[in-house]
């Protein structure tokens, strides 16, 4: 489909996805997200070679969360009752599901304000990386609603349960190097220093093991609430599937052989 709010490019194995709405500070609704769904699926469905993906956005922010003003939170206000969770449902989790889902790496790369919804994509990525002006924010609390996107699971986990609770509560700004303090964000860099961050971990990813690389994402998130038994059953499982990979025969040989691994990603 022609993308009309999202920029979608393909480069040495890495899938940059730009939400691209500047005017809007990257303001999110069911237009824009299904137009990132249907970028996100062509990884998922083999349509893409790429084997990361990058998101951010264009302009000032990487996103300032569900646009009020075009339906973002369910509707129109004053036009009779608002059901703000159905746009949930239908795209915004939908959204993030199928990114926790992609079989590649999901780098996230926040070159400012993220905000809400914005907030949670942003920490959704395997690796996040900041800019040095940016800051994330869970507003819901302004405006009468409670976080959503995924925020009551993403935050406690990655901040803890006093921050991430305080956060949601006091609706504040966390400022990057902040995040970067607590645990939400792996990397903070000068802002004229991120797009070349981004694209290096990027292209470390690209030419990294794939499936491996895929069963460690996934792995670590199915671990979160299991108990170690399970959790080492889940990493047998995950073993077995690396080992039986061309990535994983070719690591071997090239340590043997003292040389650089040439991954293939199958």
């Amino acid at each position: 489909m022609a993308y009309e709010h999202i920029l979608w490019s393909e480069e040495d194995g890495v899938a940059t996805l730009t939400i691209n709405r500047p005017d809007r500070l990257n303001a999110l609704n069911a237009g824009v997200i299904q137009e990132m769904i249907d970028a996100v699926d062509q990884i998922r469905d083999g349509a893409s070679s790429a084997r990361c993906l990058v998101l951010t956005g264009a302009g000032r922010g990487f996103s300032s969360g569900a646009d009020l003003s075009g339906g973002g939170a369910g509707g129109a206000i004053g036009k009779g009752p608002v059901d703000a969770g159905k746009v949930l449902e239908t795209h915004f989790n939908v959204l993030l599901e199928r990114l926790f889902a992609l079989p590649v790496p999901f780098v996230t790369s926040v070159n400012g304000p993220a905000a809400g919804a914005g907030c949670s994509y942003a920490l959704a990525g395997d690796i996040v990386v900041a800019a040095r002006s940016a800051y994330f924010l869970q507003a819901f609390v302004n405006i009468g609603l409670v976080p959503d996107v995924g925020s009551t699971w993403l935050l406690p986990r990655l901040a803890g349960k006093a921050r991430a609770q305080a956060m949601m509560m006091l609706g504040e700004r966390i400022p990057a190097e902040t995040a970067a303090e607590w645990g939400m964000i792996w990397k903070v860099v000068d802002d004229d220093a991120l797009a070349a961050e981004t694209a290096a971990i990027a292209r470390r990813l690209a030419a990294g093991p794939t499936r491996a690389l895929a069963l460690i994402r996934h792995g670590i998130r199915d671990c979160l609430d299991r108990t170690l038994t399970e959790a080492l059953m889940v990493e047998r499982v995950n073993q077995l599937a690396a080992g039986r990979t061309a990535d994983f025969a070719e690591g071997v040989m090239a340590f043997l052989q003292k040389r650089p691994a040439a991954f293939t990603g199958r």
